[in-house]
């Protein structure tokens, strides 16, 4: 059941991409304001985030199906599915990993962002979005990516002190 379970999220995922995108774009415009003071606006509806307003070269970035962490998330929980299938009695474990994991996932994307938004700020329009998106953003995914899996797979798989004392 919980195999159906997890599978069945990863379908509301993909179904509610759009909203799920809103949200992130909402966070980084918290995350924005806390670490900027240059003006953030968020129009969640477009997915969009704005930042630089009171500078001289505002800029905006728009969240599209590709930048959203929900892609990265399906991995997880494909994982997590087969893992429960081969050891369902683990189930407490792989769900507490899963949700360490996917809070991992969800802060790189943030961190994707910020970079892009640092970029931009620093290296201006043109050259700040292209070292920012397209390089070192995609570096921060993929690496970030990894490290959440690395970390699920680690925390699944790990066992307690309790265990270990049993085994001997």
């Amino acid at each position: 059941m919980a195999v159906f379970g997890v599978l069945a999220a990863g379908v509301v995922l993909v179904l509610v991409e759009r909203g799920y995108r809103e949200l992130e774009v909402q966070l980084a415009g918290v995350i924005l304001r806390v670490v900027t003071s240059s003006g953030v606006y968020v129009a969640g509806n477009r997915e969009s985030v704005y930042f630089g307003l009171s500078g001289d070269t505002p800029f905006g970035l728009r969240m599209t199906p590709e930048c959203s962490s929900v892609f990265l998330l399906l991995p997880l929980l494909l994982v997590t599915a087969a893992l429960l299938w081969f050891r369902p009695q683990n189930a407490r474990r792989l769900f507490f990993s899963l949700g360490i994991s996917a809070i991992a996932v969800i802060l790189v994307n943030q961190l994707r962002i910020l970079t892009i938004v640092g970029l931009v700020n620093r290296l201006g329009t043109d050259e700040g979005y292209y070292w920012g998106h397209t390089l070192l953003g995609s570096l921060v995914s993929v690496i970030g990516g990894a490290i959440s899996l690395v970390l699920f797979v680690w925390l699944a798989t790990r066992k307690t002190k309790a265990e270990k004392r049993a085994a001997a």
